[in-house]
């Protein structure tokens, strides 16, 4: 057993480790609507919190504000994913990690 391999399998994952707590702190705010609703995830691509103004929230147009919500909910987990990508990227060298970096 090759024990440098091993080392480097242990320092990989302690860094690993501390990127996904670093992920976790990291969050982007995406919106639609021209603001009318916000959502926040974290680096993890967990949503954090869904902001709707006020005046979004028609009860004779409820599918608009569906559209909206989900127009924010997804470009803030594909913001999400890449800012994950760049960190992890940045910390592997590029080498896909299944899970991690895929």
């Amino acid at each position: 057993m090759d024990f440098s391999m091993v080392k480097q399998a242990m320092e990989l994952r302690s860094k690993l480790e501390k990127a996904q707590k670093e992920l976790a702190r990291m969050s982007v705010e995406s919106e639609s609507g021209k603001g009318a609703v916000k959502v926040t995830a974290d680096g993890r691509q967990k949503i954090l919190s869904i902001k709707i103004a006020p005046e979004a929230v028609d009860p004779k147009n409820v599918g608009q504000l569906e559209k909206l919500v989900l127009k924010a909910v997804t470009d803030a987990l594909d913001s999400s994913k890449k800012m994950a990508e760049q960190h992890l990227k940045q910390l592997t060298g590029g080498l896909k990690i299944p899970g991690m970096t895929d």
